[in-house]
């Protein structure tokens, strides 16, 4: 009889490991030891180390703090159209109060409801599931990302509160934001608040980044990847490289007001220009942090409901590349009217302008897949043309925020309100609404009412549009913002009051659709239609596994890849589309 031999050994990175199956072997990992010992439902739900239980708890955190910057919005908009009288909830504002919801309502929006929402969310659900992956690189760390943003929102919230107001709005600006040994708590709360959701992002960041180099399904080459996962990889990037930076900043800001360390005061040998240096450094790639997801997303979902391929896929992994590195060099376009030498002054307008160049290839990429295809209009595909549509009002009303000449007369008018929120508040809030909708199904089993879901986003896409274009007309005419009563501060405003009503009726519209999407999205998930496997019919690897998916997602043994992900109406196949884990066999005609 001969001797039982041991197997050889499984090399790192071989396919044979790739297919080990971690936990009970049933697809749980978190199954619990050998002993048959269940975690409970805190230890599965609350502090859980799966990615799709993070992916739910990140976006219900976005979508509550989403709810308090547009409470904020709205006091905002009550004062302006009505200044002197009392805002529900909150009374008469006066001038520094203003600037307090000025402040929390940006923080609010960008780092607590915008970030949280499409990166946090986004990735940790699609990622894993995209790539064919059980779950992230580190999983406890990616429990740590959620929890941390928690402490720097109570943070937030205590600034809100605590003494002293906000005044420098969220970019907190010196020395406005900065008074060697303040006693007045509520800055420097803000500020640490910044800091701890930073490295809550650092965190996301690096596990974003590892998981796709590292976890990649057998056929799943970095080529295949469809493009949100494009998006959050190189918005990881460049969190990686940039978050330090303005966590470094606010971290000297604290130690001016506690420690009394003078890096940003004049009369201690300090320079307030540093922190503008060093909060644009970190800034201007923000934007792009936080619309590169939202691109990825519109990218892939034109192509789901155009049922063809993404044109120009290639050349649009290529064109956030090229974004990603000139968003680090245009940063002195916020500061034209600091008192920048001229010649430096120009070398921003040129580089700026450069990166017009591959936000237009995106632009022509999407007309294209929409170009004579089949198109279907479900609520993700309308949210979508949506981002088509502000992207292109954001993206060309930037260009005179480009030119030093034309900033020295719009800078900290409206109009660069209205770009703003055109290029960040309308295009990631028209896109994360078409992501939701999009991945709904698949993260809850359940589809979203269809009808509210249309109602919604003509509700919301018309008011939005009255309300950021008609700033652009106010900004060109010279309207300063950050006036808390436009109407008695200076005589010449007092002609722009009718507009400012418009507006502030459209933000309420908005405002009250917002209600319409939040009673869709938490009635649907336990009231909803259930869901099929794949109600898109769309071709990623999300789509091949049940609604909502299992722990370890693909069960005993990983998918493996034969193609893209957009080969939708290819020519011998059976379907319209053609997943990319069906065998090659399947392109043959049933």
């Amino acid at each position: 009889m001969a001797t039982p031999t041991a197997p050889p050994p499984i090399a790192r990175g071989s396919p044979a490991q790739a297919d080990d199956f971690p936990g009970d072997g049933h697809g749980d990992p978190h199954a619990g030891s050998a002993h048959g010992h269940a975690p409970g439902f805190v230890r599965r739900y609350v502090f859980s180390t799966d990615h799709k239980v993070i992916a739910v708890q990140f976006l219900i955190a976005g979508l509550l703090f989403l709810m308090l910057g547009g409470l904020l919005a709205m006091a905002i908009r009550w004062q302006l159209a009505w200044p002197g009288s009392l805002v529900p909830l909150l009374g008469k504002i006066a001038d520094d109060r203003y600037l307090t919801l000025i402040t929390m309502h940006g923080t609010v929006m960008i780092f607590f409801a915008i970030t949280p929402i499409v990166i946090g969310a986004f990735g940790n659900f699609v990622i894993p599931l995209a790539i064919g992956a059980r779950d992230m690189a580190f999983p406890v760390l990616n429990m740590l990302s959620f929890w941390l943003l928690i402490p720097a929102g109570a943070l937030l919230l205590a600034a809100m509160g605590a003494q002293g107001e906000l005044v420098a709005g969220w970019t907190a600006y010196p020395p406005l934001s900065d008074v060697v040994g303040s006693p007045e708590a509520g800055q420097t709360c803000w500020a640490l608040a910044l800091i701890v959701g930073g490295v809550s992002s650092m965190m996301g960041a690096i596990n974003y980044v590892t998981t796709v180099i590292k976890l990649r399904a057998p056929g799943m080459t970095m080529g295949r990847l469809p493009l949100t996962v494009w998006g959050v990889f190189y918005t990881s990037i460049l969190n990686i490289y940039f978050v330090p930076v303005v966590a470094a900043a606010l971290l000297m800001l604290v130690a001016d007001r506690v420690g009394g360390a003078h890096f940003y005061t004049p009369y201690g040998a300090g320079d307030p220009l540093l922190y503008q240096h060093l909060f644009w450094i970190f800034g201007h790639p923000e934007v792009y942090i936080l619309i590169l997801p939202v691109w990825g997303v519109v990218s892939d979902l034109l192509a789901v409901f155009a049922r063809k391929p993404a044109f120009g896929a290639r050349y649009t992994v290529i064109s956030m590349g090229v974004i990603c590195a000139l968003s680090a060099v245009v940063w002195g376009h916020h500061m034209f009217t600091s008192g920048m030498n001229a010649t430096l002054a120009k070398t921003f307008v040129v580089l700026t302008m450069l990166v017009s160049i591959p936000s237009a290839v995106f632009f022509l990429n999407w007309l294209g897949t929409l170009w004579r295809g089949s198109l279907r209009f479900e609520p993700p595909m309308l949210h979508a043309l949506g981002v088509v549509f502000v992207f292109a009002l954001g993206g060309l009303t930037g260009l005179f925020n480009a030119s030093d000449a034309l900033d020295s007369f719009i800078h900290d008018t409206y109009f660069v309100v209205g770009h703003f929120h055109l290029t960040m508040a309308a295009s990631v809030l028209l896109g994360g609404f078409a992501g939701i909708l999009y991945w709904f199904p698949k993260m809850f089993g359940r589809m979203m009412n269809r009808t509210l879901s249309v109602v919604h986003f003509w509700l919301t896409f018309i008011p939005l549009n009255v309300v950021f274009c008609t700033q652009l007309l106010q900004g060109a005419q010279g309207h300063m913002r950050r006036i808390a009563d436009p109407v008695h501060s200076y005589a010449f405003l007092k002609p722009f009051h009718g507009l400012h009503i418009m507006i502030t009726w459209a933000a309420f519209v908005l405002g009250a659709a917002q209600i319409l999407f939040f009673v869709n999205f938490f009635a649907s998930i336990f009231l909803g239609r259930r869901a099929p496997k794949n109600p898109w019919r769309a071709n990623t690897l999300e789509w091949t596994v049940p609604s909502p998916p299992p722990h370890g997602n693909f069960g005993p043994r990983l998918p493996t890849v034969h193609r893209g992900p957009f080969e939708y109406s290819a020519p011998g196949a059976a379907d319209d589309f053609l997943p990319q884990d069906a065998p090659p066999a399947a392109t043959a005609t049933g």
